[in-house]
């Protein structure tokens, strides 16, 4: 056995503690990320109160209707890039909706709607740690709802869209767009948790037999259970609302003053 070279070792146990060290510092949170955390905890509590109250729950209405929205704008989406044509999309008043794609690859457009969207909450939530960069996830969320809008059937579609557009651009406008980071954040949140909940609601406690995940387990040939399809996609979703906050704590260090300061838009 060849001797090790203690010198190289050493310089190794350095830059191995370096990259810890600084692995440490970028995801030891700053106090104005310490805050940003405390809203997420906020929101989270708020939506899983307000979910299945009585009336008040209607509060979280048009939300949910934007993350249907989301969730039918991933399989349009990713039909569109497997050469599928999209007929149409509809959301439907009871927080349901449908997307009709004619042609593309099944395999990938059914899985799109719970993971898709759980990404694209992943990627809000990260956002919403900076104000620079919730500006422009509020710019892709504005996006997401155009081509929704495009390809809407119904009116209801056609109406959360526009209000969140709306919406979007009113924040805009106001006190330099601060509001957005709350807003996308906010957005992002529902949009992990809906997903989540979505999943456990369609697979646990309903047992709906029509799920994305009991058609994906029929088109595999019954070699796994919508079940554990349904887990799998359950863990990928909560490992993409992990990564996005640990990623927006890493990458966002700035405190407030300075998100304000920034030139960018």
């Amino acid at each position: 056995m060849a001797p090790i070279d203690q010198t190289s070792y050493e310089h190794y146990l350095v830059a191995r503690q370096a990259v810890q060290d600084d692995v440490t510092n970028r995801l030891t949170p700053t106090d104005d990320q310490r805050i940003t955390l405390i809203i997420i905890g906020v929101y989270v509590a708020a939506i899983l109160i307000l979910w299945n109250m009585p009336i008040i729950k209607h509060v979280l209405a048009p939300f949910k209707l934007l993350t249907v929205g989301l969730h039918e704008f991933s399989h349009a989406i990713v039909g569109c890039l497997t050469c599928g044509r999209i007929e149409g999309l509809e959301i439907d008043p009871n927080e349901g909706g449908v997307t009709h794609i004619r042609g593309g690859i099944p395999m990938c457009t059914l899985p799109a709607g719970y993971l898709g969207s759980s990404l694209i909450g992943a990627i809000l939530v990260m956002c919403g740690f900076d104000v620079l960069a919730s500006k422009v996830a509020s710019i892709f969320l504005g996006v997401c709802l155009l081509f929704t809008l495009w390809w809407a059937k119904n009116w209801l579609t056609r109406g959360i869209g526009l209000l969140f557009i709306g919406l979007i651009v009113l924040l805009w406008l106001v006190a330099n767009g601060v509001g957005l980071k709350y807003f996308v954040l906010f957005v992002g949140v529902m949009s992990c948790l809906y997903c989540l909940w979505d999943i456990l609601d369609d697979l646990v406690f309903r047992k709906v037999h029509e799920s994305d995940a009991s058609k994906f387990a029929k088109m595999c040939g019954g070699c796994m259970s919508s079940r554990v399809w349904g887990a799998l996609w359950f863990m990928i979703s909560l490992i993409f609302f992990v990564a996005g906050i640990l990623i927006g704590l890493a990458a966002f260090k700035g405190d407030q003053q300075q998100q304000q300061q920034n030139p960018g838009f």
